[in-house]
């Protein structure tokens, strides 16, 4: 079977050792086999709605004249007709003009400027190219063969229990619907939903999301690390050394490393994946373990700023968990295809120095490969740190409770969708488990007292970040009547505060307020003739 890697390394050279132990791995990498998670369908009975002026609108239903279904319609930036709202993908375009009946097209050609459909990717079936007249014939060229039924993998799958999106109306975590440039997600509440018809294989999503709610879906992870782990055992056992992996996208990247094949050092193994925003901190952090020296990531220029963005910060993540291990820098790079340094840049990455790869298995949980790939190379680190600080919204970290507030009124274990906080079995305690926590920010926003913060950071020692750590504790209070254990002093001390001047709290009232809840009741019944004990619900009439 031909894969790309495969085919590409019949083009790059292999003069020295390290050059045919990387051909003898490209030649086996792409043997692993990965099914998607499922399959989005698209039909379309080719019913095309150009959008723009009478003039820009003529000339090119001339060009599309054997395209017998087309429709028109003014662009509102242009025209004075009602407000236009388009959204949609192929084979099912909306458009609501004013107040007039819904319409639905296949394919939409927006000649209008700005166009309707502003999303950083734009949706199947829809084209929108400005002022640029080779992107317009490209679309006349394209339109006409999308008439039937089309079928893409599902790139995605979500979890909605493990999501920390949001709970009880509080919204927490946004890092998903923030980096997809194909505006395929929206928020529910408490939960997010993934259109998979606008979904187009970003990835940024499963990057950014912190516990692992969404994961890519074609490749899995696991499919995506066993390959990489295959090419590098057999690079190694052809006595390559200090491998670069470079991963690309199967497309501009693709034919970017096609076009440099040529000057690619014989270190440098490229690694073709669907999208670059696809490969995380998981990926990257497993491909050093499992014996990378260095990891480059090669960006092209049709990489969505969003996508960008969130490779670039989680970069700045992982190479802070590297550093506090010894490594530099330029253990993770991103560069940029058609650079004329590439070349050279990538030859001067550093060595491994001597580590040993890892034996772990591939997995598809990404917090567990986290772990199992920082573990590894902690063990094999020449220089660490117990921990180390972490940029703001990195997905690890502890939180701090200021135990002159915290109340111990346990909303925040109520909300925290990791289980990273936990209540005391046996006495009022804020129990903290740090590998748990996502730093999704859902115990800080919740706490009616303000008490919480969260401060990220990657604490290397696994005993002690897997320890439950009591955070708060505070001695019961004491039911002044018969001694029982009901509430926490903080909680009573501060509803006494905010309830003695209220005059329905005054004088026995107040101090009602210490009883637990079945001598508050018999006290209310005493103090009103009517005995030790209230009526069974049986003798009330």
């Amino acid at each position: 079977m031909t894969t790309p890697e495969s085919e590409l390394a019949t083009c790059l050279p292999a003069g020295t050792i390290n050059g045919k132990a990387r051909a003898t791995a490209l030649a086996v990498a792409g043997d692993t086999e990965r099914e998607p998670a499922g399959i989005v369908a698209y039909q379309s009975a080719g019913r095309l709605l150009v959008v723009g002026t009478e003039e820009a609108i003529g000339q090119v239903t001339a060009a599309l004249d054997t395209f017998a279904n087309i429709y028109c319609t003014g662009h509102p930036g242009t025209t004075a007709a009602a407000p236009v709202v388009l959204s949609g993908y192929l084979g099912h375009f909306e458009l609501q003009e004013g107040t007039a009946e819904l319409q639905i097209y296949d394919l939409v050609l927006d000649l209008g400027s700005p166009p309707l459909l502003q999303s950083e990717t734009l949706p199947p079936g829809y084209f929108a190219p400005g002022s640029d007249p080779v992107a317009l014939q490209a679309a006349l060229d394209e339109i006409p063969g999308l008439t039937g039924q089309f079928e893409k993998p599902q790139y995605f799958q979500y979890d909605a229990s493990i999501c920390a999106h949001g709970r009880s109306g509080i919204t927490a975590c946004t890092r998903c619907l923030d980096s997809c440039p194909t505006d395929a997600i929206r928020s529910l509440g408490e939960r997010i939903e993934v259109n998979p018809n606008l979904c187009q294989g970003a990835g940024s999503c499963a990057t950014a999301c912190p516990t692992g709610a969404i994961t890519y879906g074609y490749p899995r992870l696991a499919d995506t690390l066993q390959r990489v782990r295959v090419l590098l055992q057999t690079y190694h056992d052809a006595k390559g050394t200090d491998a670069v992996v470079l991963f690309h996208d199967a497309a501009a990247g693709h034919v970017a490393v096609m076009d440099m094949a040529a000057q690619l050092p014989e270190r440098v193994i490229p690694v073709e994946v669907e999208e670059l925003g696809s490969v995380g901190m998981d990926t990257w952090l497993a491909t050093l373990a499992y014996g990378a020296a260095a990891i480059a990531l090669l960006a092209t220029a049709r990489l969505p700023a969003s996508v960008t963005r969130e490779v670039t910060h989680q970069l700045t993540v992982a190479r802070e968990i590297l550093s506090g291990m010894g490594n530099p820098a330029t253990t993770l790079l991103l560069c940029q295809a058609g650079d004329t340094d590439l070349a050279d840049t990538l030859a001067t990455l550093p060595a491994t120095d001597g580590r040993v790869p890892a034996t772990f298995a591939a997995l598809d949980e990404k917090r567990t490969v986290i772990r199992l790939a920082v573990e590894h190379l902690y063990t094999q680190a020449k220089v660490s740190r117990p921990l180390v600080a972490l940029p703001a919204g990195a997905p690890f970290g502890e939180v701090q409770v200021d135990s002159n507030r915290c109340t111990l009124c346990m909303a925040c274990v109520s909300q925290c969708p990791a289980h990273a906080l936990e209540a005391g079995t046996e006495s009022p305690q804020l129990v903290f488990i740090e590998a748990n926590c996502v730093q999704c920010g859902l115990c800080c926003r919740t706490c009616p007292e303000d008490a919480i913060a969260a401060s990220p950071r990657y604490l290397y020692d696994s005993q002690k970040r897997t320890t439950r750590r009591i955070v708060c504790e505070e001695e019961p209070f004491l039911c002044i009547r018969c001694g029982k254990a009901f509430a926490t002093r903080q909680v009573i001390k501060k509803i006494s505060s905010k309830m003695k001047d209220h005059p329905m709290f005054q004088g026995a009232a107040l101090e009602r307020l210490k009883m637990c809840e079945d001598c508050r009741v018999k006290a209310m019944y005493a103090e009103e003739g009517m005995g030790d004990e209230p009526a069974s619900p049986g003798g009330l009439s």
